[in-house]
């Protein structure tokens, strides 16, 4: 659909920046502020709330840099599973590696690593060992004896104080790290519990965007955070909590009003008995909800990554990833909301360029695939997959051709680089599938362009595809996936194998 602007960027940075000082000066300049989601490149955000900079965490960062501290929290299991992240494609190690390198990009140091729940897993040691050669301080938390019961232990040397204090010099002291369950909320306390015996009062609060507390909890810009946290079955509800209180209604998730009540009781037991929160909403220095400035754009948006999410678990099932509950908890929340897998509008468009395919192929062995995307002026582009492309590429070269008005009997990639790739492919590689992927594709198309000067202009429409809506009607190999991604292109699929072979390449 058409990129609409619903949410203003600037107004929510200049608000989320000045609740969080307000914040640091409520706890005499100490605050350790726990930083849910992804503190760079959170897609899922400009998604659902258009106008929203993915990367508006690392903005408010670099204007607060000279008065923080960022602590980096990656759980050891997570190292030694090789837990993955989706929208990268990498492990979640890797991941803290990239940030690292991301967050230097901005201007801005990484305090310190730590590893936390640490069991002495070999994966664990070889990471630590890895950042500690390349000057990274990193610090090894175990799992907290008593938690969650057990107050008096939990609170006490044997507990928190077991841990090994990080030194930090700045009155805000960031704790993130990639994904949930990396130890952050257990970094923070274990920090206070430290600060205090030391006569420090410091603080603690909590940075997340999503679900936002003052809109509906039915709003779909909360559903769609359920969406996309259904794979670890979170669900919003009414902060009971905030309503006892205050008798007003504020949204939260179900993780952090079941732990509050023990949250509760360890922050009173660290800082001598006095009530600090009365509810986990009190906890959150989050704004988002205040940047919205058309409601009916956002809803839309976010109705239409809900969908998103459902074809992804879809996907996940067919390949193993997910149980068949994940989907059908989408499937749930679709229908609270009246919205069919077919709203969006990509879906049926690609499944008709697949049923063309297989027309024109009538007769031919293999599994025709189709492709659409939906540029920004709401024009739909078909592609179909034949025994020289992929439905993805075939799809990218048609879009920049219509982008660059140029004819459909024109080529923009030699023949005879096609023919060399193919023959590279077959004779060398001895693959079974001798098609181009979109990366392929892509390569050959800028070589072309080093001599096609039509070729030339075509990519420059490429930038152009960042944003824009794609289905296809079977799961993208790695090549055309990725390819995809780099482009900046949201996309879905039909749970359909493109071939029939177990392997995929």
């Amino acid at each position: 659909m058409p990129l609409l602007k619903g949410f203003d960027n600037e107004k929510y940075l200049k608000g989320q920046k000045q609740a969080i000082l307000e914040r640091v000066k409520k706890f005499n300049n100490k605050l350790y502020l726990e930083f849910g989601g992804k503190i760079l490149y959170d897609f899922h955000a400009s998604r659902v709330l258009p106008g929203f900079d993915p990367n508006v965490k690392m903005r408010l960062l670099q204007e607060l840099k000279n008065r923080a501290d960022i602590l980096l929290c990656i759980y050891a299991g997570d190292i030694e599973r090789k837990k993955l992240r989706a929208d990268f494609g990498i492990t979640y190690d890797v991941d803290a590696l990239k940030l690292i390198d991301d967050i230097r990009n901005w201007g801005i140091d990484v305090t310190a690593v730590v590893i936390t729940r640490f069991e002495d897993q070999p994966s664990a040691i070889h990471f630590k060992n890895k950042l500690e050669r390349r000057g990274i301080k990193v610090y090894t938390h175990r799992f907290t004896k008593g938690y969650p019961t057990d107050i008096d232990t939990i609170v006490s040397d044997e507990g928190y104080g077991a841990n090994s204090y990080i030194k930090t010099k700045n009155p805000l002291v960031v704790v993130t790290g990639p994904g949930p369950g990396s130890g952050k909320l257990a970094t923070c306390l274990s920090q206070l519990y430290h600060d205090y015996k030391k006569g420090t009062k410091s603080g603690y609060a909590k940075f997340e965007t999503f679900p936002i507390w003052n809109i509906p909890l039915k709003h779909p810009v909360n559903v769609a955070y359920e969406a996309a946290t259904a794979d670890i079955k979170d669900f919003n509800m009414i902060d009971p909590f905030h309503l006892e209180a205050y008798n007003k209604k504020a949204i939260n998730y179900n993780r952090d009003v079941e732990v509050f009540p023990v949250l509760k009781r360890i922050l009173e037991k660290i800082m001598g008995g006095r009530p600090i929160y009365q509810s986990p909403t009190d906890m959150g220095v989050n704004r988002a909800g205040f940047g919205i400035v058309d409601d009916k754009i956002v809803q839309e948006s976010a109705r239409q990554e809900i969908i998103r999410r459902y074809y992804r678990y879809l996907c996940e099932y067919a390949m193993g990833f997910e149980s068949r509950e994940t989907p059908q908890r989408v499937e749930l929340l679709m229908e609270e909301l009246n919205i069919k897998p077919e709203d969006r509008k990509v879906v049926n468009p690609a499944r008709e360029a697949a049923c063309e395919a297989t027309k024109e192929r009538k007769g031919h062995a293999g599994i025709f695939c189709g492709a659409a995307i939906e540029l920004k002026n709401g024009r739909i582009i078909k592609g179909k997959n034949s025994p020289l492309m992929h439905a993805s590429s075939s799809l990218i070269l048609n879009t920049i051709k219509h982008l660059a008005k140029i004819p459909d009997t024109i080529d923009l990639i030699s023949p005879a680089i096609t023919r060399s790739i193919r023959d590279f492919k077959q004779n060398i590689q001895n693959s079974d599938n001798a098609s181009l992927d979109l990366e392929e594709t892509l390569i050959a198309l800028s070589i072309s362009a080093t001599t096609n000067p039509t070729a030339a202009h075509a990519i420059e429409k490429l930038k152009e595809l960042y944003g824009c809506e794609v289905h296809m009607t079977h799961i993208p190999t790695p090549g055309d996936e990725a390819g995809l991604r780099k482009l900046g292109i949201n996309l879905t699929s039909d749970p359909n194998f493109s071939t029939r072979n177990l392997f995929i390449t």
